[in-house]
Formats: structure tokens, C-alpha cells, sequence
């Protein structure tokens, strides 16, 4: 059922496929997020832009 639906959504796409601009926003997205990593990766992301604690604390119920 699930291999349906990926088939029915990739006839859409070759019958109307997104616009050049589209693609390009999605690719600078992604190449952002890929610099970021690469940039916490070396070493090089700044203090003041990191966590002090893994998560912020839950309320309680």
C-alpha cells in the first residue's frame, strides 16, 4: 500500500514537476544544514550558540 502511494506521488511530480526556484530553495536549505553540521563537526560552531544543558527542563503535570 505505502509503495502505492511513493508511485502515485512520483506520477504527479513527472506530470507536474517543481519550478526551477523550487529546487533551488530546497538544495540552499539543505546545503545550509550540511554547513551548519560540517561547521559543529570542525569545532568551529561558537560558544554562545550552544546548549548549556542537553534539554530544557519539562513541567511538571
Amino acid at each position: 500500500m505505502n509503495n502505492m502511494v511513493w508511485l502515485l506521488r512520483a506520477v504527479k511530480w513527472a506530470r507536474n514537476p517543481p519550478s526551477a526556484r523550487t529546487v533551488r530553495l530546497v538544495l540552499a536549505v539543505i546545503g545550509l544544514a550540511l554547513l551548519v553540521v560540517l561547521i559543529e563537526w570542525l569545532g568551529l560552531w561558537p560558544d554562545w550558540a550552544t546548549l548549556d544543558q542537553g534539554r530544557a527542563p519539562r513541567l511538571p503535570r
